[in-house]
């Protein structure tokens, strides 16, 4: 059980530590296009303004946008009456209010959890995954997706990906500001200036790709927090461990609606089965090898 703690506690700082660097990169952004304007202050005021206004229209719509783009309907009461309880159940046990069950017509094995807060919360499931999972997998998986619910992970998924969405828009202005030559800044355009400059625009060609090098490496954080959080919330590690099990080796692993831009919430890649190869910063998830066995440590 201490080793379950170790776990969340782990991955929660691992997580922090990772946006920090999100928010340098973005103030750093904003620092060197208000530096080419002139004033450093008003690039981080713009910086700022932009992280607000993407963090809004992200968390007004996100949730919606993601059921509706994945073919997730709402499940019916009467349709798979294990899930509603042991929704119900898990739902209780973490604290929680209970989340909206959803469904998506799939013979592929996965599963995700989307909201703006717990108290908006849905969970969907595929057919695929209720049908071939057994009771204790299944209570592994819903547990697994309660604990992002907990956690408060979808937030936080959906304030990185309004991070991206700064970042490349920044980058995009600072890159038009040099090419159409809007610098009406500073005067003193000395060499040191100069450098300052190519500095500026060294880091903003190369941004976009640190940021969503970023995103995912927080995205692997959290699959692992949730695993930790959801045996604990079961007590019985192997459910979700089984399931997991079973999730790597079906073949059918691809969900025809599921994108890149989603594909992150899953609990496995929807896209495609994963491969050895796939273990890589440019994963969305970690290696389910390698979850299993953190899995079977505990």
């Amino acid at each position: 059980m201490a080793n379950m703690y170790n776990e969340i506690s782990k991955n929660k700082w691992n997580s922090y530590i990772l946006i920090v660097f999100f928010v340098l990169i973005v103030s750093a952004i904003g620092y060197f296009l208000g530096y080419y304007w002139g004033s450093p202050y008003f690039g981080f005021g713009l910086a700022f303004f932009i992280a607000v206004i993407y963090t809004a229209i992200t968390f007004s719509s996100g949730d919606k946008m993601i059921l509706s783009s994945t073919g997730a309907r709402e499940l019916k009461r009467s349709e798979y009456p294990f899930l509603w309880h042991t929704i119900d159940g898990l739902a209780i046990a973490a604290g929680i209010p209970k989340p909206k069950a959803y469904v998506i017509d799939s013979p592929a094995l996965n599963a995700f959890a989307t909201g703006k807060s717990p108290k908006s919360a849905s969970i969907t499931v595929t057919t695929g995954l209720l049908e071939k999972m057994n009771r204790q997998e299944l209570e592994g998986v819903i547990a697994h997706e309660m604990s992002h619910i907990k956690n408060y992970d979808i937030r936080f998924m959906m304030f990185t990906v309004a991070l991206v969405g700064v970042v490349v828009l920044l980058s995009h202005i600072f890159l038009r500001s040099l090419w159409f030559g809007g610098h009406s800044g500073r005067k003193d355009s000395g060499g040191a200036n100069i450098v300052f400059i190519i500095i500026g625009l060294v880091l903003v060609i190369l941004s976009p790709i640190l940021v969503q090098l970023i995103r995912l490496a927080i995205s692997r954080k959290r699959e692992y927090l949730a695993d930790a959080s959801g045996a604990m919330l079961t007590r019985y590690p192997e459910g979700l461990a089984s399931a997991l099990e079973k999730i790597k080796e079906d073949p059918r692993s691809k969900i025809e609606k599921a994108s890149k831009g989603n594909a992150a919430l899953f609990i496995s890649n929807p896209l495609k089965k994963e491969k050895k190869s796939d273990s890589s910063w440019w994963s969305t998830h970690p290696p389910l090898t390698n979850r299993i066995q953190r899995l079977r440590n505990m």
